[in-house]
């Protein structure tokens, strides 16, 4: 693949297993900054597992190790002096299902800023509004922001979770599968949103829809079997795929 922007997270001979069962096989990737990447293939390939890796979500889970490194701005994100805490501040992550805290709307996004450090109240208002903005629902929302997030409808629900997300400033959004619960006039509004987004953060997005990748994406990764098989810009993926696997899960020939 051509390089033509800055390298944001740089994986090499990146694997990961989960007790003795090897989840990731030697991935390497360049994932560029201020861009949309998406992860593509079947159920079980392996792209949450490596989504999850770049934030380190999977050392919650029993039995995870991993080989191999994961660069953020030059940074190994593995590295026993890197602050989990701080490193999920700067890669912020989005889930397939939308959980809002049954908090009002308000106190969703002042949550994580008022964790660490007391914010005036000037401050978290000016966050609040400036994050619905970034996340399309403002307009929809000023009006009840101390009503309770869970009165939202499943779209509202989900794109205040990436509200949520931005307010802590981070530089990379992580999403995995975000529209795989939503009717297709939520999906459109969370598609518009990556698009408008991908200016100020580098997305990377997981995603079982390849219609989706197609719209969203920059740049396109196929997984089989915890194989990155192919990454190249998006529209070589789909149009003129390097490898006969990649050709045959996008035709529909299997998966």
């Amino acid at each position: 693949m051509a390089k033509d922007h800055r390298t944001k997270i740089h994986a090499s001979d990146f694997s990961v297993f989960y007790t003795e069962k090897q989840a990731l096989f030697n991935i390497s990737i360049d994932i560029p900054e201020h861009k949309v990447t998406a992860f593509i293939g079947p159920s079980g390939c392996g792209k949450s597992t490596f989504l999850r890796s770049m934030n380190r979500m999977n050392d919650l889970i029993e039995g995870v190790r991993r080989t191999g490194s994961m660069i953020i701005d030059d940074v190994d994100i593995y590295d026993k002096s890197v602050d989990v805490a701080t490193l999920r501040r700067k890669v912020g992550m989005v889930f397939q299902k939308s959980i809002p805290f049954p908090k009002s709307i308000y106190e969703n996004i002042t949550y994580g800023l008022t964790l660490n450090e007391k914010r005036s109240k000037e401050e978290l208002d000016h966050i609040v509004e400036s994050s619905l903005k970034k996340s399309a629902l403002w307009d929809e929302v000023q009006h009840r922001l101390h009503h309770s997030a869970m009165g939202l409808s499943g779209g509202q629900q989900q794109r205040l979770c990436i509200a949520r997300a931005i307010a802590v400033n981070p530089e990379i959004l992580l999403m995995d599968e975000p529209c795989s619960a939503l009717d297709p006039i939520s999906t459109a509004k969370v598609e518009d949103l990556i698009a408008e987004l991908s200016s100020s953060y580098t997305i990377v997005l997981v995603t079982h829809s390849m219609q989706q990748a197609a719209r969203v994406s920059d740049y396109t990764g196929f997984y089989l079997m915890g194989k990155l098989v192919e990454f190249d810009k998006t529209r070589t993926v789909f149009t003129s795929p390097a490898q006969k696997e990649t050709e045959d899960y996008i035709t529909g020939r299997f998966g």
